[in-house]
């Protein structure tokens, strides 16, 4: 029985938002991506049969597909096909499900799985077009009218969804600022040591993530106003970075490596995705962690390593204090509040730098799981080779 495996993981550094990266065109974004992840897998564009992208915000210059765009600003074969996807935050790690159903059902021998998100050129939000109304339509409205105000402009706010999460789960203001400060300290200990160097491709010159804030306290963090809610309690010092970047991986199966002469660096060992409360919206990983688990017959204290994305401090928190996971196996290197979280390559992003830190400390189990905008999660597991 065929296994999907992963033969290399790499992203750009993460600019911030009309940094270092916001010259770059998200489609050569993406293609940089590509090409270095290609490269270190040991394979060529000849050996992919198609290339699978998440991207929230599709309009504009992540408009047309902006998978098969890559592939040709890549410089890659024009017989090489592609698809974007939106699963929200969790795109390309929905792509990179996608990619290990493809192998193993034999639709693919060889699929290039990833992201990319330039968040300084294609805002968030900017596919909403103002004078045709928002997305939900009348019926989504008017089956959540009773827990959310239906004339609002933004009746399903992640911003106000995080807010809920904290007061659901009760997660302070001062918990929330210190996990905050703990990512950029992480992260700042990350970097110094050259742990991200691995997993990182420069981009015209730029090589590291703009995003950590070395001289952030808890006194500074203290100091930020709400800004979802009046009277709140999430701040910008607590929420993930807007930020431009690209990640990307080499997905196929064992045997087909084999015949290749390459060897995987890990194996995908299940992937899931959930459904959850649209207005809550953000607090998804927690089933979504349950349901893999069951799917994989593993308990959690069997997994080495957990990445959990803090799209805000409020989820990783709510996530710990539901599945009493180990918190000093979450999100060694920081997360999205100090390095970033350009939305649509944020699932490749996570996967890249936890595949990288278990190859460097020997850990063998890694889970990652994101929640996303609409009330979904994904969850996977991945297993070193």
């Amino acid at each position: 029985m065929p296994e999907a495996v992963v033969l290399a993981a790499a992203r750009t550094p993460l600019g911030r938002r009309k940094g270092a990266l916001a010259h770059v065109h998200p489609v050569d974004l993406a293609a940089d991506a590509m090409n270095a992840t290609l490269s270190r897998s040991g394979l060529g564009p000849d050996a992919v049969d198609d290339v699978v992208l998440g991207c929230v915000s599709q309009v504009a210059e992540q408009s047309w597909n902006v998978a098969r765009n890559a592939v040709l600003a890549a410089g890659w074969p024009e017989s090489i096909p592609g698809t974007t996807v939106d699963r929200q935050c969790g795109s390309s790690q929905q792509a990179v499900a996608f990619a290990a159903a493809a192998v193993l059902a034999g639709h693919a021998d060889v699929v290039v799985a990833g992201g990319v998100e330039s968040m300084t050129r294609v805002p968030m939000g900017a596919t909403v077009v103002p004078d045709l109304g928002l997305p939900y339509g009348p019926a989504v409205r008017e089956r959540y009218r009773a827990q959310v105000d239906a004339d609002e402009p933004v009746p399903f706010n992640q911003g106000v969804a995080a807010e809920r999460v904290a007061a659901k789960y009760g997660i302070s203001r001062a918990a929330m600022d210190a996990f905050a400060l703990a990512s950029h300290e992480k992260a700042a200990a990350a970097a110094d040591k050259g742990a991200f160097a691995a997993e990182i491709a420069p981009v015209g010159g730029v090589e590291a993530d703009e995003g950590i804030r070395r001289d952030t306290s808890m006194e500074r963090l203290a100091g930020l106003q709400p800004v979802f809610q009046a009277g709140g309690s999430v701040t910008a010092g607590t929420s993930s970075q807007i930020s431009d970047g690209a990640a990307a991986l080499v997905v196929t199966t064992d045997e087909h490596a084999r015949r290749l002469g390459v060897r995987p660096l890990a194996r995908i060992a299940a992937a899931c995705a959930v459904g959850s409360d649209p207005v809550l919206m953000l607090d998804g990983p927690i089933p979504a962690t349950a349901k893999i688990l069951r799917r994989t017959g593993l308990d959690l204290d069997e997994i080495d390593v957990f990445e959990v994305n803090e799209a805000f401090a409020a989820i990783p928190l709510a996530w710990l204090a539901e599945t009493g996971a180990d918190e000093d196996r979450l999100n060694p290197n920081g997360g999205a509040i100090a390095l970033g979280h350009p939305l649509g390559a944020s699932g490749a992003r996570l996967a890249a730098t936890m595949l990288h830190h278990m190859q460097a400390t020997g850990l063998r189990r890694g889970l990652q799981v994101m929640c996303e905008g609409g009330g979904m999660a994904n969850a996977t597991v991945f297993e070193l080779l």
